[in-house]
């Protein structure tokens, strides 16, 4: 029988061994109680970078991290449960007006978000926008909004006692290179989306520039492990692959997010924000087995219903003004054509740059700074014409937002030139 200590459990995966359940259960019980140093973590995951697990090891890891805390129960409700998750983007505030949309359509959707790090944008600090919302629900009060009819929707933080394993280890991997590892991703993803305890899961893996992902290749490995570990758990799964070569919407920045969202809600909004809000909205739908088109819930006013009452039960305001900035820059366009490119990467970079987004966990977030964007890959421009606009309470954020962008946006000559498609595959077990 192998040891069940630190040091042969790391020198197994060192030298391309496939770790046992007991050496998985026991490595990681013993990081989350501090019986294994950090140190030792962090040499077992750059181990698992080089060497990967298998499809049995990585299952077994998540399970482990799951059982390093407490799984929620979300038996028992009137309505079926099903969840999103996105492996993050730029102007990426689908889940926004998602979430209400498909608890219009009779499902109950237990979002558990994050914030923003990076060039990324988080949800919470999208929502923490809009003024008196509150992040943190306690599981009975969730459980409570889950059922109530008018609402069935709720978008909060994940609790600290939630796959508390993941959280330790997520943070060792921030500062010691071992972020780019499949089975290290999708465990982490999946092993507290398990734990919520939601019966169906869509996960919308982004695709290009401005996501973690660059290429096809890695972003359908990434999905085909996260759909294999959910079915391996009893959670029905299925994952779409986005596109994120080009920001979503024409906002990238919290509380601009939070507008525009509201707009898709109303009936408006930008063409590619409600495309791909419906796409995934009909996949949860179908995930929960319901029978409905959710076109016809955004169209109807139900979905704005849904979302006025989610926001005003976690403390919100739905009428409420939203931050704006108090200094602005334009972007003009320098000659006459067809935009042909916005790179989503110089994008996001630009607006955490100004005061968007955060380089470290805890750090402040201006909720009005960002981008608005005027023109979208396929549009045609003239020179002189605005771009960009830059929102940002502090003006000596403009030359860094200014150098992110400068390649980011090309004019072309080509009329007929058009956008690729949202979608870009689909995968399922």
């Amino acid at each position: 029988m192998t040891a069940l200590d630190a040091v042969s459990i790391i020198t197994t995966k060192r030298d391309g061994g496939e770790l046992s359940d007991a050496q998985i259960d026991w490595v990681v019980d013993g990081f989350t109680r501090g019986a294994v140093a950090d140190e030792q973590m962090s040499a077992l995951a750059m181990a698992i970078v080089w060497r990967g697990m298998t499809r049995r090891e990585t299952a077994r890891w998540t399970a482990a991290m799951i059982a390093s805390g407490r799984r929620m129960d979300l038996t028992g409700l009137p309505r079926p449960t099903v969840d999103k998750h996105s492996t993050g983007g730029v102007g990426d505030k689908i889940t926004l007006p998602l979430a209400p949309l498909v608890a219009a359509c009779g499902a109950a959707v237990p979002q558990l978000s994050g914030r923003g790090l990076g060039h990324t944008g988080g949800t919470l600090d999208k929502l923490e926008s809009i003024p008196g919302w509150q992040a943190d629900v306690p599981a009975s009060r969730m459980r409570d909004l889950l059922t109530d009819p008018a609402i069935g929707a709720v978008i909060c933080a994940a609790g600290a006692d939630l796959a508390p394993a993941d959280r330790r280890l997520y943070a060792l991997r921030d500062v010691t290179g071992t972020v780019e590892s499949i089975p290290l991703i999708a465990s982490s993803i999946m092993s507290k989306k398990i734990a919520e305890g939601t019966a169906a899961l869509l996960l919308d893996v982004k695709v290009g520039s401005g996501a973690f992902l660059k290429t096809l290749d890695g972003a359908r490995e990434l999905a085909t492990a996260m759909v294999e570990l959910g079915d391996d758990a009893g959670v029905r799964t299925v994952a779409l692959l986005t596109a994120m070569d080009t920001p979503l919407g024409r906002t990238a920045g919290n509380a601009m997010e939070v507008a525009e969202s509201v707009e898709v809600l109303a009936g408006g909004g930008p063409a590619d924000v409600v495309e791909l809000t419906i796409a995934l909205a009909r996949e949860m739908v179908a995930l929960a087995g319901l029978d409905t088109d959710p076109a016809d819930a955004l169209a109807d006013g139900r979905a704005m219903d849904h979302w006025r009452a989610m926001i005003r039960a976690q403390g919100g305001d739905p009428d409420a003004k939203l931050p704006t900035a108090k200094h602005t820059e334009t972007v003009r366009s320098d000659a006459d054509g067809v935009l042909t490119r916005l790179d989503a990467l110089g994008v996001g970079i630009a607006a955490w740059r100004l005061g968007a987004g955060r380089a470290r966990q805890g750090d402040p977030v201006q909720f009005g700074a960002g981008i608005e964007m005027h023109a979208k890959p396929g549009d045609a421009v003239t020179a002189g014409q605005p771009l960009l606009t830059l929102h940002t309470d502090t003006p000596e954020a403009f030359p860094g937002a200014m150098e992110a962008l400068r390649d980011a946006v090309t004019i072309g000559t080509d009329a007929a030139f058009t956008p690729g498609p949202l979608v870009l595959d689909r995968i399922m077990s």
